[in-house]
């Protein structure tokens, strides 16, 4: 998996766009404005949200994923490593989460049969 594939993953999402919020070549994906997937400038790999705290130290705990550096807790950094369906599949998870806070004004806007 690469940088090039990942953000074509998430490129596929309805309205995620991508950002380099702070400079020196990050992708920052979000929707609606919030953040679903960032790959860093050098830390190899794509941080996500998770459910929660406690998914997030099982995947760590695992092997899965390390702690998301700079993020809150609930963030996990995936490695490039990782099986295509399993990075796909915590991408949505975390562009589905974030889509969810939402609001329901904004949500509609989006493909209704992605969310």
């Amino acid at each position: 998996m690469s940088r090039a594939t990942i953000n074509l993953i998430c490129a596929e999402l309805p309205g995620a766009e991508k950002s380099d919020p702070w400079g020196g070549g990050h992708d920052a994906w979000k929707v609606g404005g919030k953040m679903f997937a960032c790959i860093g400038a050098t830390t190899p790999g794509v941080s996500v949200k998770t459910q929660g705290v406690d998914q997030a130290e099982m995947l760590v705990a695992s092997g899965a994923a390390t702690k998301a550096p700079y993020f809150h807790a609930s963030w996990v950094n995936l490695p490039f490593e990782m099986p295509e369906d399993e990075l796909r599949h915590w991408i949505a998870e975390s562009y589905t989460l974030v889509r969810s806070k939402l609001p329901k004004m904004m949500q509609v806007t989006l493909d209704p049969s992605s969310g």
